[in-house]
């Protein structure tokens, strides 16, 4: 039996974090598992309450916030086991879902990574995912499939490949960060998964979903659904996906198409939804891959 390390990041939701601890005691039922969680700088440190409560799950504390890559790298330097088991900490586990994951990384040695389908907590009939498209390089942009339907029951017989895992619930193969490395942490936040994803699959390994493994999103949480935070993020790793993935003449027609097309329309739509703040970090983005020209060349950090 492979040992199966669950790995999560806290960031001010001790709540949220409390209830996906208890929603994986009530439905694991997979023997050999060790459970950690990065507290990632939180304002108040919550290790002392949540460790009493769960004297099995080892904490493990940051004193600055490292972003969703460097707190999950964090769990995975310090995780012992054969797969990780990476899960937002505001989701809630199903009967079944750590086996039937590991039943798909243990019958297929070309897959390296695999992810159940999530429905959203709020309308657990609604689909968050169940599976990407490959990223166009052109546009930096892809599909969710399936996305918003309810007829879930559809997808209880998917199991195969996919363009990409979810950031939200990804089982990977240690072996896998081994010859691919850990996430890039400088994304901090957005588009790291899809990066991840491009090297584990350049480093000959599939990316698979399953579609009778389920788990429930709440959906940021920490981050909230409209933020600067957000909108300054999923702009700047949107070009700086581009720039450490795609080839030279996608590159550059997604850089015309990023300034004439999509730098007009967001700054329209930050007017229109009174969120005018938010074009000063549209060009705060921008400006951060100018500077940071390094950043496209790194390739990700290793284990330690």
């Amino acid at each position: 039996m492979k040992k199966v390390s669950i790995i999560s990041v806290n960031f001010n939701q001790p709540k949220v974090t409390r209830e996906m601890l208890l929603s994986i005691a009530e439905t694991n039922v997979y023997a050999d598992i060790e459970i950690i969680v990065v507290d990632n700088g939180s304002q108040l440190n919550p290790i002392a309450e949540l460790s009493a409560e769960f004297p099995d799950v080892k904490f493990i504390r940051s004193d600055i916030n490292l972003g969703f890559a460097g707190g999950n790298n964090v769990g995975i330097n310090s995780a012992s086991g054969d797969y990780y088991f990476l899960v937002n900490n505001d989701t809630e586990f199903t009967p079944g879902l750590v086996q039937k994951l590991v039943d798909v990384l243990d019958d297929h040695p070309e897959v390296g990574m695999v992810s159940p389908r999530i429905n959203y907590f709020d309308d657990k009939t609604l689909i968050q995912y169940v599976g990407f498209t490959q990223m166009d390089y052109y546009t930096c942009r892809n599909s969710s499939p399936g996305q918003f339907q309810r007829n879930g029951d559809d997808y209880n017989t998917v199991i195969g490949p996919t363009g990409y895992a979810h950031g939200a619930a990804m089982m990977v193969k240690k072996e896998v960060t081994e010859k691919a490395g850990l996430m890039y942490d400088n994304y901090f936040l957005y588009y790291e998964e899809m990066d991840w994803g491009e090297r584990i699959k350049r480093a000959g390994y599939q990316i698979w979903m399953r579609g009778d493994a389920l788990i429930y999103h709440k959906e940021s949480v920490s981050v909230g659904k409209n933020s600067w935070l957000k909108e300054y993020f999923m702009n700047r790793n949107r070009i700086l996906f581009i720039r450490r993935n795609a080839p030279f003449l996608p590159a550059l027609v997604f850089y015309i198409y990023f300034v004439l097309l999509v730098v007009p329309r967001n700054i329209i739509n930050y007017i229109k939804s009174d969120d005018k703040s938010f074009i000063g970090y549209l060009f705060k983005a921008i400006w951060w891959n100018i500077t940071h020209k390094k950043d496209s060349k790194e390739l990700g950090v290793t284990l330690k």
